[in-house]
């Protein structure tokens, strides 16, 4: 199994970035499409962006043209580069597989982003 180590978060305040990454231990990460995820207290987690093998990205819309998805298949990592940061973008974030069932245990820890003045 691939396993996904989240970092990056942190305290900011609204308008603010951050950049969070995404470690995997296994070069076969490259061939999948991965995904950044969060969840806010009391809410689901919910899809946040995509990039697959090749590059092609998708958003949410509520992130759209303030988050970017990338990666770097040589070095197993993705990436979430996050401006505009709203109070509302406070969750704790998570990257994984998209697009495919993902077992309970194929979750990390996350990465605690919390956006406030």
């Amino acid at each position: 199994q691939v396993q996904l180590v989240e970092s990056g978060g942190g305290l900011v305040q609204p308008g603010g970035s951050l950049r969070l990454s995404c470690a995997a231990s296994r070069s076969i990460f490259s061939i999948y499409t991965m995904g950044w995820y969060r969840q806010a207290p009391g809410k689901q987690r919910e899809w946040v962006a995509d990039i697959t093998s090749g590059g092609t990205t998708n958003y949410a819309d509520s992130v759209k043209g303030r988050f970017t998805i990338s990666r770097d298949n040589a070095k197993n990592m993705v990436y979430l580069q996050m401006n505009s940061l709203k109070p509302e973008d406070t969750a704790i974030y998570y990257c994984n597989r998209f697009g495919v069932p993902m077992p309970s245990d194929s979750w990390g820890q996350g990465t605690q982003v919390t956006v406030s003045s």
